[in-house]
């Protein structure tokens, strides 16, 4: 990614002081300086003005970026931290790593945003024995604020926050640039970045239940979210598709259907045939052994045990896809039997660098600092899911060669993957500050009793039975608000699957996924409060005031070019600024993979417009007739740039708004 301009001033500032130090030393001494210590200050001043015209380059370049990027939303955060860095760096050129924390403020009246950095200064400053008023740092920082587009004016207040209040002209020139070039963010990094994420991952031969439902929304909505910054997304579906169970599987295919190699068989319900050869297993020794056998010879890629083992996956993934298909998933499967081949070498890797110990038989990895070890082959010979996640991620660092690397299984999976990363990297397979690998973690779904969701016979859910009660009660709720008798059937399904499907994505992902959710149907399909029915509903009707206005998308289009948005109103200018905190809610997300924050977010922006559309008229009718008198076209565009971001929200979210409701 190359030195930022902070990195270059910081050196700079760093040289600068050696420079000066040196020239005072060789001042005082009474003979000439040693030819060394003179060459030294001469190769110091050389590259000091290398510096100096890199810096320059730099800001140069970040300026022509910054014209580009009109084109693009701005981050307003990431744009006043560049303002205030500079400001600081420039007031306290000595501190090195100075604090820098801006946040939008809570209180409209105390302004826009607000910096925090000079307490944070003060007490950095107090550790090197200085000892100065936050205040007074805050009015040092407010002095080398730099000429900006964004600053309207700053205040100090209290013990030395310095609130920010932002022009409200350039504000609406970003409105108007989000309406003209679209919902669009520079991209994250400028180099092409690859990203792997690793979710859903079911196990073939069992059906899919509803604790794959998280793993399945939450990684699909991280992908989408790398996608939209402009990343290389790998979705991968780690399937567990080898192991012994396929032994005792193939086993009772061959007794259950003996001319499987020629004839396919009708294997209707995988999870009863799973079952079965499960319970012949159990109490039949003479068939366990058998089963065995059969491990031996698939591992082996016996042609007619490979054929057995495809025709189960083949059934598997039948099933899998019909859940992906309602869910709008896009997945491309590279199951456990992938890395196969790859194990033996991974573990002599391990052998080689003198990191694996014998314990009772079989191999171990210890990394440092874990209490406990890998096992990468068991006392039998065979292999482990450890020795197998080392695989895949080797493959995905040095083949994929990736980038950052998100593992999004549930909580109860952390120790595992904190000792397989913990083994990568004492391996030397990656340096977690060059390259981000990380385990995102989720809590289990819960029943309204609060115990584990299961069926009332105390089975584990089918996620394809919960996706198909969903369809039916967001079907009821449709016909409860008689939407049957005003929409097309047509229309009618459309809404009945975007609100049955958006309804239980927006469920979890609008929770931590770190804590423990409660599963109901009732609360997610109300229409009231920060649910997907509330959202939907939200967004249909702010998409209709045009419609019911008689506006059509070239008047509109005409109007994003001649008219200015005015946000004069307190309700207009608290939409404008919900509206542009869009880039740096994402930014926070892709920092710690927390998608509750975009649900936060996208409730905020539906309630702040209700705000301004019960306050502001944006279509002004005759009370008598119902005709329109008057069309405010700067608030009906406050209206298309809010459909805008709501439209990218849900995209991000996987969740399809229907045109009518």
């Amino acid at each position: 990614m190359g030195d930022t301009v902070a990195e270059y001033t910081s050196r700079l500032q760093q040289q600068e002081r050696e420079i000066h130090s040196l020239t005072a030393e060789i001042e005082c001494l009474k003979n000439p300086p040693s030819v060394g210590l003179s060459s030294h200050l001469d190769g110091l001043r050389e590259e000091n003005a290398k510096l100096k015209y890199r810096l320059n380059v730099l800001k140069r370049s970040l300026q022509e970026e910054r014209s580009q990027c009109s084109k693009t939303m701005m981050n307003i955060n990431q744009r006043l931290q560049e303002i205030f860095g500079e400001a600081i760096r420039e007031a306290f050129p000595d501190l090195e790593n100075a604090p820098l924390a801006v946040t939008p403020n809570q209180q409209a009246k105390f302004g826009d945003y607000q910096c925090n950095s000079a307490m944070a200064m003060a007490q950095m400053m107090k550790s090197k024995g200085l000892k100065v008023n936050p205040r007074e740092i805050a009015e040092k920082i407010q002095q080398k604020i730099p000429d900006n587009e964004l600053i309207e004016k700053t205040e100090i207040a209290g013990p030395g926050f310095i609130n920010v209040h932002l022009k409200r002209s350039f504000v609406s020139k970003l409105l108007t640039n989000l309406l003209l070039n679209g919902v669009g963010l520079h991209p994250a990094l400028t180099d092409l970045t690859i990203v792997i994420v690793d979710f859903s991952s079911p196990n073939i031969a069992k059906e899919m239940h509803v604790g794959h439902l998280r793993s399945t929304i939450i990684g699909d909505s991280m992908c989408r979210l790398f996608e939209f910054l402009g990343y290389e997304v790998l979705r991968l579906n780690h399937v567990g598709d080898w192991g012994t169970q396929f032994g005792m599987l193939i086993a009772h295919l061959q007794d259950k259907f003996p001319d499987y190699l020629s004839v396919s068989p009708p294997i209707v319900d995988l999870q009863a045939f799973y079952k079965e050869s499960k319970k012949r297993f159990d109490v039949d020794e003479d068939f366990k052994k058998r089963a065995y056998q059969c491990v031996v010879k698939l591992q082996s890629k016996d042609p007619a045990f490979i054929k057995g083992w495809n025709l189960i996956c083949d059934v598997s993934r039948k099933e899998f896809q019909k859940v992906y298909n309602c869910l709008d998933i896009q997945i491309i499967e590279r199951g456990e039997s992938f890395y196969q081949n790859m194990m033996t070498a991974v573990v002599k890797e391990f052998e080689a660098k003198g990191l694996v110990e014998m314990d009772e038989g079989r191999k171990i990895v210890f990394a440092p600092g874990q209490q406990i070890p890998l096992t990468v082959v068991k006392s039998d010979g065979g292999y482990t899911y450890d020795t197998s996640d080392l695989a895949a991620l080797r493959h995905r660092l040095f083949d994929e060669q990736a980038d950052i690397i998100i593992y999004v299984t549930d909580s109860g999976q952390s120790t595992h993957f904190q000792l397989v990363f913990a083994a990568a990297q004492m391996i030397g397979w990656y340096d977690p500050k060059v390259t981000r690998v990380e385990h995102a973690g989720f809590g289990v779904v819960l029943g309204e009793d609060k115990k584990k969701f299961k069926t009332r016979s105390g089975d584990t859910v089918r996620l394809m039975d919960l996706l198909d009660e969903g369809l039916k009660r967001s079907m009821d709720k449709l016909k409860e608000k008689e939407r049957d008798k005003v929409l097309t059937p047509e229309e009618l399904t459309k809404a009945q699957q975007s609100v049955a499907f958006g309804c239980i994505k927006y469920a979890d992902l609008s929770h931590n996924r770190i804590n423990d959710y409660m599963f109901s149907f009732d609360k997610m399909l109300d229409d009231r409060g920060n649910t997907a029915a509330y959202l939907l509903y939200a967004f249909t009707r702010i998409r209709s005031i045009a419609r019911l206005a008689n506006i059509d998308e070239v008047t509109l289009r005409k109007a994003v070019e001649t008219t200015e948005i005015v946000l004069e109103h307190d309700k207009e200018w608290k939409l404008g600024k919900c509206l542009l905190r869009f880039p740096e809610i994402l930014q926070k997300i892709l920092e710690d993979l927390l998608l509750h924050t975009l649900c936060d977010y996208l409730y905020e922006l539906a309630t702040t417009f209700t705000e301004f559309y019960d306050s502001c008229y944006c279509v002004e009718k005759d009370r008598q007739t119902g005709d329109v008198v008057k069309v405010n076209m700067w608030r009906m565009l406050l209206c298309e740039a809010t459909a805008a971001i709501m439209a990218k929200c849900f995209d991000i979210l996987s969740i399809k708004p229907v045109s009518r409701m």
